[in-house]
Parts: C-alpha cells; sequence; structure tokens
C-alpha cells in the first residue's frame, strides 16, 4: 500500500512523469539546460502551468458535479434551521463545496442574508468559501504534500468557524446594509437535474472557471518562475524568512492588496517554499490572498458598514498571522 501512495503521490498529484517530459523538451527540443537560470524558469512555467491546468479541469469537473446537488436554494434550506456553532460548522463545510473566489461568493453571501440565515452561518460560509475549496486543496496536495494541505484545510475551517462565531457573538447583523436585509428571498423550487445536466454543468464550470482564473495562473506561474531562479535566496530571507521577525505579518499584508485565485497563488508558494521560506509564512500570504483579497474587500463593503467590514477583516487577518507563527514554530520544533 506504501508503494501504491507513493506512486499515486508522484505520478498521479505531483506528475513526476510531466516534468520529466518538460525537461527533455527544454534540453532536447529548445536547446536549454535547465540547471541555468533561462532553461529552469521556461521548465518551472511550462511544467507548472500544465499541471495546473490538467488538475484545475479534471477537480473542477469533479467538484462542479457533486456541487450539482447542492445549489443555493438547497443550501439555504440545509442551514435554515440550524442555528449556533453547529451552523457555522456547516457554513463552513459547505463553503468548501463551492469552487468561487472570494468575489462570486459575495452574491450567495446576499442571498443567504436575504433568507435570514443567521449572520455568523452567513460569515461562516463567506470566509471557507475562497478558502477552503476542494478542487484548491487537492492542487495543495500536488504541491506540498498530504500533511500541509490538511493543515491547510483545518487552519482555514478553523478560521472560518471562529470567525462566523464571533461575529455572530458581537451582534453585527445591524451592520449589514438595509437594502441587503430587505431583499426578497425569492424560495424557488429545486429543480432536479439529471445525470446529463450534471454533466453539462460540470463542463460549464469547467469552461467558465478556467476562463476566469487562466490568465493569474500564467501571472502567478510567471512570477514564481522568476523567484524560484532568478531571486538569490539571501534576498528571500531577508524579506520574509525565518530570520525576519515579521515574516508572516509582511506575507499577509502583500497578500491582501493581491486579486488572484488560490490557482494563480500556488506557484508562487510553491517557489517560496522552495527557497526556505517557513510553511506558515506560505500558508499566510496564500490566505491573505484568496480570503482578504482588495477587489472583495471593495465589494463587501458595499454589503456591509464600515465597522462590520472592519471587524470582518481584523477577525480573518488575526487569525491567519496566528496559524502563520504557530505553523512556523511547529516546524522549527520538528527540523
Amino acid at each position: 500500500m506504501s508503494t501504491l501512495g507513493v506512486w499515486f503521490n508522484d505520478q498521479i498529484l505531483k506528475m513526476v512523469w510531466l516534468n520529466n517530459l518538460v525537461q527533455s523538451f527544454v534540453e532536447n527540443v529548445l536547446g536549454l539546460e535547465t540547471a541555468d537560470r533561462i532553461g529552469g524558469s521556461v521548465q518551472f512555467f511550462l511544467y507548472d502551468t500544465i499541471k495546473i491546468f490538467i488538475l484545475l479541469s479534471f477537480l473542477i469537473f469533479t467538484i462542479s458535479y457533486i456541487q450539482s446537488y447542492f445549489p443555493p436554494e438547497r443550501t439555504k434550506r440545509l442551514l435554515g434551521g440550524i442555528k449556533g456553532i453547529r451552523g457555522n460548522i456547516l457554513g463552513a463545510l459547505l463553503g468548501t463545496l463551492t469552487p468561487f473566489c472570494s468575489c462570486s461568493s459575495i452574491p450567495i453571501f446576499m442571498g443567504f442574508t436575504a433568507a435570514r440565515l443567521p449572520i455568523g452561518v452567513t460569515f461562516s460560509f463567506l470566509i471557507s468559501s475562497p478558502l477552503v475549496d476542494l478542487a484548491s486543496v487537492l492542487i495543495l496536495v500536488s504541491f506540498f504534500g498530504v500533511k500541509v494541505a490538511m493543515a491547510y484545510v483545518i487552519v482555514g475551517l478553523i478560521i472560518a468557524i471562529v470567525g462566523g462565531t464571533l461575529i455572530d457573538k458581537l451582534g453585527m447583523e445591524q451592520y449589514i446594509e438595509a437594502y441587503v436585509r430587505e431583499l426578497p428571498d425569492v424560495n424557488s423550487e429545486v429543480m432536479e437535474m439529471t445525470n446529463s445536466d450534471r454533466w453539462r454543468y460540470a463542463k460549464q464550470q469547467v469552461s467558465e472557471i478556467i476562463h476566469r482564473v487562466w490568465k493569474y495562473v500564467l501571472i502567478g506561474v510567471g512570477i514564481g518562475a522568476l523567484i524560484h531562479n532568478w531571486i538569490p535566496v539571501t534576498v528571500v530571507e531577508q524579506v520574509i524568512g525565518e530570520k525576519n521577525p515579521f515574516a508572516v505579518i509582511l506575507a499577509a499584508g502583500i497578500g491582501i492588496p493581491m486579486y488572484a485565485d488560490i490557482f494563480g497563488t500556488l506557484p508562487i508558494a510553491e517557489a517560496l517554499f522552495l527557497k526556505g521560506v517557513g510553511i506558515g509564512t506560505v500558508l499566510a500570504f496564500m490566505m491573505a490572498v484568496t480570503a482578504l483579497s482588495l477587489p472583495s474587500m471593495i465589494m463587501l463593503s458595499q454589503v456591509v458598514q464600515r465597522k462590520l467590514l472592519v471587524v470582518f477583516v481584523s477577525i480573518v487577518t488575526i487569525g491567519i498571522i496566528i496559524m502563520g507563527y504557530t505553523f512556523n514554530a511547529i516546524d522549527a520544533l520538528l527540523i
């Protein structure tokens, strides 16, 4: 079983065969040495780009097929009668089934609010949805391994559950814009889909999501190749290495103004990780990009009042920073 697990991890998730194929292409067809900066950059770019799009297409199709059983109307029904911590846990878990970025999660958040779902449940969903969707988790496994991916999932869900619980306990309902609370709740019947409908829906989701994220993937892989092959290790260590006590805070601060799906962030995180940046710092950067991107915060500011927005950003940011330092400390103890 262990041999089969190693084979699956190397050949299916990490796609070692693809890396070897790309290396052969770069060296034998393009005539570049992959040990050099230019050849190494070309190999990194081609390998990561192809790998991400292969994994993304397969995983988005699979997850979208599963997600077709949980349309917003059905999700509202599932969450409608559950309050308190159980509701927050369920909201966070359902967020993992939605292959959305933070911006596209906000309209669903508005629908949940209009359906009079508890504010804590809706915010647990809003945090979890872009942060811990299943497709990104499986791609995380291919880059960093099962342990790091599972740690990312657990921490992401904890942040979502705790964040939603705190917002609920603080009684922040009054700070949702009035027009959102007054939106009509359309309790339409859930249309049952045939197997053919689900296949068409899954293929449509693959097309739409690839169309939405492809440029961020290319930008992310390009930045990753630059970091991996052109920026010296000493520079990376000085800026966000373990010797800088503010590395996690800086990584989170850099991530917030960016806008990219996790799929575009992964190559940058991989390059930083290969340069020796602490895993907690890397995860803090990824979480900040996906959960607190500036465009999504601008959109959210049109839905909630400033006080609630500040509380939301503060809770998530503090959770990410605590997570980052904790993981770095654990990693240092294990080395």
